[in-house]
């Protein structure tokens, strides 16, 4: 459904006018200077523009987001008519409004900026600012509440309203001010869990111990905050890690090293069977709790991974979270191989396979054997094949079959014998996907010609890893078979 201020700026040209000039809200330029959209995938409308070439958006459906053409995006209100409200009771041209100001200080800033606009370029201010409230019939709030809704508006453009340059992928610039904090976010349950345990209540401490996703949080809030008297709520968090062995690891080794540090010798048989036998005695717990300690689990928290929150973000549910720090991350992200592996990584993870795929192709390009560009190749293939691009996968996989010497020069001695390792059966499981995801979309041209490769590779690697991809293989050929033949 539109937005009544919207409809009827729209059906009334008076007071598109009037929004247009002098208060910069111009539905005639509904516009921008560049494809865009949300990170989050959510709707994204252009209602109106300014004459600086920026650009106001429907975010969400409801909400207001306005984007410079300079590469700058902020949330500004929760709804059109409150974006309008703002636009022409705090004009752009009121610069001397700040927070820390009362009504009575703001009303006399608006006054001094208003008595300059008039004097330069808008002689009947008063007139077309009543005019348009009116007409909108928008009300007339105090301007220290008006003032406070774009703030707190601007606070949560973060995480749902993350505009993204589509071609590039890279996100719009949002002032460091109004930027989330993940850890905070991250951390809030367990900082309070922690609290409560630390207040004496039994069922905060059983509410850490069922749950795995909660007691992360936990243990990571007592890890920047130490207590010397925290001892007997840590012993239950560890003995519950203990409890459930998974492939997760990590809050089982920080919680035995948080246990570790106190030294008591009622403590070792926990410890040597979270440690699986490396601690066997009190003088040895410390040891290792300290080494620990300095390698990974310090105390400054300023210092700590930011894939930590992304990861304890995901395992919270706040997907959209985690996706907005890996994105910031990737957009600062120069030739570090090391980094953009684990973003391209933890971005897969949260099923973001666009990103994956732009910090994967930075990857690819900073690999100096072949071994290393077939390995990174084939990883490019899979997150360019997910996200939809069936074109690019296979240009990826040109690159693996390269990179090993298949159609081409012989590969180097780095990666000779590929054919009969693990990299042999993963290209070549890579082809097989990639025939069935071009068959399925009609792309008999691609189906044919990769599943042409495919058979190359299936001739190449070992008899064990062909026969293990043989129902697969036997899936694409049967694809490739309902298609019609390629053009000659």
């Amino acid at each position: 459904m539109t937005d009544p201020c919207l409809a009827l700026l729209r059906s009334r040209p008076e007071l598109a006018e009037t929004a247009a000039f002098p208060f910069n809200f111009d539905v005639s330029r509904a516009y921008h200077v560049e494809d865009v959209h949300l990170a989050s995938g959510a709707s994204l409308e252009p209602i109106a523009g300014d004459d600086t070439g920026g650009t106001f958006f429907l975010s969400g459906g409801t909400a207001v987001l306005y984007a410079s053409s300079e590469g700058d995006a902020v949330l500004i209100a929760d709804s059109v008519g409150e974006a309008l409200e703002m636009q022409i009771r705090l004009p752009e041209w009121c610069e001397n409004v700040t927070e820390d100001l009362d009504e009575e200080a703001m009303r006399a800033a608006v006054r001094a900026s208003d008595d300059e606009a008039r004097e330069e370029y808008a002689p009947d201010l008063d007139g077309q600012r009543a005019a348009l409230l009116s007409g909108l019939g928008l009300p007339q709030r105090p301007l220290v509440e008006l003032f406070a809704m774009t703030e707190s508006a601007a606070r949560r453009t973060e995480p749902d309203h993350l505009l993204l340059n589509s071609a590039e992928l890279c996100a719009y610039r949002l002032d460091d001010s109004y930027r989330m904090c993940l850890r905070d976010v991250v951390l809030g349950p367990g900082r309070k869990v922690l609290r409560r345990m630390r207040s004496g209540d039994l069922g905060a401490a059983e509410e850490a111990a069922a749950d795995p996703v909660l007691r992360a949080g936990v243990l990571r809030a007592a890890q920047f905050d130490r207590r010397h008297d925290d001892l007997p709520l840590l012993r239950p968090l560890l003995e519950a890690e203990c409890a459930v062995r998974t492939e997760r690891f990590e809050e089982r080794r920080l919680a035995a090293v948080l246990v570790a540090l106190h030294g008591q010798d009622e403590d070792v048989p926990l410890l040597r069977s979270a440690t699986t036998g490396a601690i066997t005695d009190r003088a040895g717990a410390v040891a290792w709790a300290r080494a620990e300690e300095t390698r990974r689990y310090g105390r400054d928290i300023a210092t700590a991974s930011e894939f930590i929150w992304t990861d304890l973000a995901h395992r919270q549910g706040r997907v959209e979270h985690a996706r907005v720090a890996l994105i910031r991350m990737l957009d600062d992200t120069g030739p570090d191989a090391a980094l953009l592996r684990e973003l391209s990584r933890a971005l897969e993870g949260i099923g973001d396979h666009a990103q994956a795929a732009r910090a994967q192709f930075n990857l690819l390009s900073l690999q100096d054997t072949a071994s290393d560009r077939a390995s990174e190749a084939y990883v490019l293939a899979r997150l360019e094949r997910r996200k939809g691009d069936l074109a690019a996968a296979g240009r990826a996989l040109g690159r693996a079959r390269a990179a090993v010497g298949l159609g081409g020069p012989p590969p180097d001695e780095g990666v000779a014998g590929w054919h009969r390792r693990g990299l042999g059966r993963l290209i070549t499981e890579q082809h097989l996907e990639l025939t069935l995801a071009a068959a399925e979309t009609g792309d008999a041209e691609l189906a044919y010609a990769t599943m042409e490769h495919g058979d190359v590779l299936l001739g190449t690697i070992g008899k064990e890893s062909a026969k293990a991809l043989s129902p697969l293989s036997t899936r694409a050929r049967w694809a490739v078979a309902a298609l019609p033949a390629p053009r000659a």
